[in-house]
């Protein structure tokens, strides 16, 4: 068993994405196809707690290597920021049940993996070379912000932003979430003109997990 990679490269070359597609979350970006395809062979250490947190982890560490499934061009987002904004052609469709379920027990690790390091990394963060960059309850704020005000209207899920500033409204919110999902993939995988159902689940895990990992390595506690 492998590990199905997808490269996205930008339209312009100056970026691109190496994506495990069955695996949520699991995705780097690099200078080239062949850098991000190893950063994302350098971080399946680092994603095996999230694949064992949602009860996949003897499947994910009986995985073999990472496999080339699929290189395609993504739009000038790739470019800029070196992330996957395009789903591949494996997630076009809608998804058999268990493999939603499965996938959605992977976004839950990441949001748990995010909620956790928020608890623990110090609020202020290291900055960058320049003096720039976001402290921990900012990066919380724009992750969440993020979600709510995009992702989750990508599936009819309309809350006010204040939801999130509660723990008991920001577990309502990830419900009526998750719950859309299934009820969204017993009928259409289209969110949007380019976005699908899948690319937007992973595209979710990836967001939460790739500030997460952010965060702790700027962590100064």
């Amino acid at each position: 068993m492998t590990v199905r990679t997808v490269i996205e490269r930008g339209p312009k070359g100056k970026k691109a994405a190496a994506v495990a597609i069955d695996w949520p979350g699991w995705s780097r970006g690099g200078r080239t196809p062949e850098s991000a395809f190893e950063t994302l062979a350098a971080y399946r250490d680092r994603y095996r707690p999230t694949a064992h947190d949602a009860g996949l982890g003897p499947e994910f560490d009986a995985a073999g290597d990472l496999e080339i499934v699929e290189d395609h061009a993504g739009p000038g987002s790739t470019d800029y920021w070196g992330i996957s904004f395009a789903p591949s052609s494996f997630e076009r469709e809608l998804m058999p049940a268990d493999q939603l379920e499965r996938k959605l027990a992977l976004l839950q690790a990441a949001w748990r993996c995010f909620d956790a390091v928020v608890a623990r990394v110090s609020p202020e963060l290291q900055k960058g070379p320049r003096g720039g960059g976001r402290d921990r309850d900012q990066i919380r704020r724009h992750v969440l912000v993020n979600e709510l005000d995009d992702f989750a209207k990508r599936i009819g899920v309309r809350l006010p932003l204040e939801v999130i500033d509660t723990p008991e409204g920001l577990r309502s919110y990830r419900e009526e979430y998750l719950a859309a999902f299934r009820e969204r993939n017993a009928d259409d995988p289209k969110v949007g003109r380019n976005w699908t159902l899948a690319f937007l689940l992973r595209h979710t895990a990836y967001h939460a997990l790739d500030h997460a990992w952010e965060m702790e390595d700027k962590d100064l506690s």
